[in-house]
């Protein structure tokens, strides 16, 4: 089962839309895919037309003890279900704290899912807490969605670092540009030239749209009302570089011997 988790440690940037059409690309790909909304808000969960729960075993259901089956939900779509919100959630990081190896929780809770789905999104509330690191332990890759302003920069740039000071080596990000709005020269000019990350960044990018914006109307993914849009577009030529990048990276690690020293990193 590959572990992906849209991420950032901003709000607002577009985790949630990168997370529910992703997934929904990845469902109607022919992948067995469940996505776990993270975030207390219960945004995917709402667009998904499932209902959040205040309360009701989402302490048991992170500490292990309730089997995680009773908390997954199906979707209007063949092949794609939810793990719903809970608003309990804004105090995972507490019930964290009180399980034995808490940055490990979560890889632990999800782990009897690879029998059942070939892929897993985290979709995941801003933070840099012990829910974040518990992502970073079970993921494979963080895509994340970054807007084209100097303060989205820096806080890309804080988020590597931390990486690399908690020697996470094996996680692979995948920073994309996102909300980007062609018409503002600041937009395009750091889109052209993204500095220090420039050859990290995926080349796809999801414009600033309405069409966007209306997957709360809808209570859909954008490919099921705007199938031909530009954003529904990008959204599916984001999903086949995700598909590729990650593609590349199997393979490398297949190709190398671990005496070559490569991690992943």
């Amino acid at each position: 089962m590959r572990v992906l988790a849209t991420y950032s440690i901003k709000g607002g940037v577009g985790k949630t839309s990168t997370a529910v059409n992703l997934a929904y690309l990845s469902a109607m790909g022919g992948a067995r895919t469940l996505l776990w909304d993270l975030d207390p808000q219960g945004a995917s969960t709402f667009y998904f037309r499932i209902k959040a729960k205040r309360r009701g075993g989402a302490k048991a259901l992170i500490r292990g003890e309730r089997d995680i089956d009773s908390h997954i939900r199906g979707t209007d779509y063949e092949g794609l279900d939810v793990l719903r919100a809970y608003f309990a959630y804004r105090n995972m990081d507490m019930v964290l704290a009180e399980c034995k190896k808490p940055d490990k929780q979560l890889g632990r809770t999800v782990a009897p899912l690879a029998e059942d789905y070939d892929c897993l999104f985290f979709d995941c509330a801003p933070s840099i807490s012990l829910v974040s690191e518990n992502v970073f332990a079970a993921a494979d890759a963080l895509l994340v969605p970054t807007i084209p302003t100097p303060l989205a920069m820096r806080t890309l740039e804080q988020l590597i670092n931390h990486l690399n000071r908690e020697g996470v080596k094996k996680l692979k990000i995948l920073p994309f540009f996102c909300m980007v709005d062609r018409r503002k020269r600041l937009h395009r000019e750091i889109c052209e030239h993204p500095g220090n990350h420039e050859r990290g960044f995926l080349s796809t990018y999801i414009p600033y749209a309405s069409v966007i914006e209306k997957m709360g109307v809808h209570r859909a993914p954008v490919l099921e009302y705007a199938q031909n849009d530009v954003a529904a577009l990008a959204y599916r030529a984001l999903w086949s570089e995700v598909q590729g990048r990650l593609a590349d990276e199997y393979h490398l690690r297949r190709s190398l011997p671990e005496a070559y020293g490569y991690s992943g990193a």
